[in-house]
């Protein structure tokens, strides 16, 4: 059948159950009637949170207001993303985003109110026995003291935040609307236009020259728009400069690292173990020329399959049935929630007409979490499917161990679940699989996670770090030199074995995560993270599998790096990374045995 379904056409089955959030409209209604009433319920505290019972009531009020918004903000959206194009759940959506910042404008004032008492009046609410609770909330407003401005000059940095979002404004304009890339042949010798979604797929094509000329096309168009490029690059470093001057912190990276309490020798230690490894990196280079059968490896060469067509077709409920047996390690109370999750319809499977694309895992506190698949029976679908459910497992037993101020995890540990999960499953995969084929299409797709995810995002970190310490001393950097810094990393990364293409040089200019800056560090830690979790579960049993659920319930009990270090991964060490590279070299013997 390859027509897409309307909603309406969907089986119930495989649809997920938002009747568990509310039962229906009215009920929505009824809870949004709710918080515009207890919104009114605020500005008496105002002035007044000086006084430990006064504030106690104030934070409960606050979590209060907040988990109903949550919930209203959660399925109006979900409700929306089944169907984009439905009107009454687009307005339903702006309803709930409306009145959510309705909310954020009523409780605005009790962080600077809290700032504004001196350090000994804060420290003595921290010690007071009727906010025992809220100790760490409070600590955390004190952690935060020092780079909090004056009212006025707080106002005047508000003001200017719209401003200082220009460059990655003008950045998203140029690379997303302006820019137009050249046709190119595909495989097939038919012209088809290249775009940011179709280049990947022009990488992974079997007909070198195809990968080439899509290469070539697609950073000769960079280049033509070098100066812009270099310019709205340069004006981001000089804003995160000012903000971090302003704010008075040491240095940008620490800035960035401050609101997760990360220390800097995380991300420090993460480049320096991972220059440690390198020579893995470019051992499989070495293998990917050899199994390609080329003179040269090129940069266009990395995304090209190693295998000769092949599909592995796999249902829904085989995928399920997968991931349930390979999750077996974490124990049967995992799997009777997992199982749960499964029967009792926390997932929208299939894609149908006008439903958001992509997959994710959300929900609101106090109901199970909630899964958007838009599954294709295929290997990549099950891997999605398993790693979404890291997600709701990790929200779900976050949100039954926490109260609702201290479950939601941060950012920080936010891929370790889901990414254990991926590597259980792989882990599985390879043990019953038998087909030599089979085997390499998986250790490949295993192998190109490590590059991608480890090695790529911490040669993005290290750029970020190099292109802001240069600034701070007093550089300008020009195109010229983002290129120069950029070939130079892919020199590095990537060994002398393989041909680093010139044109790899301008790649720097269309990485949008370089506007969110030192977010992508978090992508290696995480991948990091997880596989040393996997490989201590595999190996050790019990007391790993017991440490690692004590990490899925603390949400955000405690600071990310704390967390982790009681789970058995310290990342301020290299030992994480290290065991992660220990599999990835495991990965890439298998692979040199197989190609034998």
């Amino acid at each position: 059948m390859n027509q897409v379904a309307k909603r309406s056409e969907v089986a119930q089955e495989n649809t997920w159950k938002l009747e568990d959030l509310f039962p229906d409209q009215k009920a929505w209604d009824k809870e949004y009637d709710e918080v515009k009433q207890l919104i009114k319920d605020v500005a008496p505290f105002r002035g007044n949170l000086n006084d430990p019972s006064a504030m106690k009531r104030c934070f409960e009020l606050e979590d209060q207001i907040s988990l109903h918004i949550e919930r209203l903000y959660v399925y109006s959206n979900m409700k929306h993303h089944e169907d984009m194009a439905e009107p009454a759940y687009q307005a339903l959506a702006e309803k709930a985003r409306k009145l959510s910042v309705e909310v954020n404008e009523a409780l605005s004032f009790i962080t600077p109110e809290i700032l504004s008492l001196s350090e000994a009046e804060i420290n003595a609410l921290i010690r007071h026995p009727e906010l025992s609770f809220y100790k760490r909330t409070l600590e955390e407003m004190l952690r935060q003291k020092a780079h909090i401005l004056s009212q006025s000059e707080e106002a005047l940095l508000a003001q200017v935040g719209s401003i200082s979002r220009s460059s990655e404004t003008i950045f998203g304009m140029l690379n997303n609307a302006d820019m137009k890339f050249p046709k190119i042949a595909n495989e097939d010798g038919e012209e088809i236009e290249l775009t940011h979604g179709r280049y990947i797929q022009f990488m992974e094509s079997k007909d070198r020259t195809v990968r080439k000329n899509a290469f070539d096309a697609m950073y000769s168009t960079y280049r033509k728009n070098k100066n812009t490029f270099g310019a709205t690059l340069s004006s981001n470093i000089g804003k995160n400069v000012f903000y971090s001057k302003v704010r008075k912190y040491p240095s940008v990276l620490e800035a960035a690292l401050f609101g997760d309490n990360i220390p800097k020798e995380v991300y420090t230690n993460l480049i320096d173990t991972v220059h440690d490894s390198l020579p893995l990196l470019h051992r499989y280079m070495k293998l990917r020329k050899d199994l390609l059968k080329v003179d040269e490896l090129h940069m266009y060469d990395l995304f090209a399959p190693l295998v000769e067509e092949f599909k592995w077709e796999i249902p829904y409920e085989e995928a399920q049935q997968m991931v349930l047996d390979s999750l077996k390690p974490l124990g049967d109370n995992y799997l009777t929630v997992l199982k749960q999750g499964f029967a009792d319809r926390w997932i929208d499977i299939y894609e149908n007409e006008g439903k958001r694309s992509g997959a994710y895992s959300w929900g609101a506190y106090g109901t199970h979490p909630y899964v958007l698949l838009n599954h294709k029976d295929n290997l990549n679908s099950m891997f999605t499917l398993t790693h979404e459910m890291g997600h709701a497992m990790h929200s779900y037993l976050s949100d039954e161990n926490q109260k609702y101020r201290y479950a939601q995890y941060p950012i920080f540990l936010a891929e370790v679940a889901s990414t254990l999960n991926e590597a259980l499953l792989m882990d599985y995969l390879l043990k019953k699989t038998t087909d030599p084929k089979a085997k390499m299409f998986l250790l490949t797709y295993y192998a190109d996670q490590f590059r991608t995810t480890l090695f790529r995002q911490t040669m993005f970190a290290e750029f970020e770090m190099i292109i802001h310490e240069k600034t701070e001393q007093g550089e300008s950097l020009t195109h010229q030199d983002f290129s120069q810094i950029y070939y130079d990393l892919n020199k590095k990364y990537h060994g002398t074995g393989m041909v680093v293409d010139q044109d790899i040089e301008m790649e720097w200019a269309r990485i949008p995560h370089f506007y969110s800056s030192f977010y992508v560090y978090k992508y290696s830690t995480g991948f990091s993270a997880a596989t040393s979790f996997a490989k201590q579960i595999l190996e050790e049993g019990q007391p790993a599998l017991e440490r690692y659920l004590g990490f899925l319930q603390s949400g955000s009990s405690d600071y990310p790096i704390n967390i982790l270090q009681r789970a058995g991964v310290d990342m301020s060490s290299p030992e994480p990374i290290k065991q992660a590279m220990s599999v990835f070299q495991d990965v890439i013997e298998q692979m040199e045995q197989l190609a034998k």
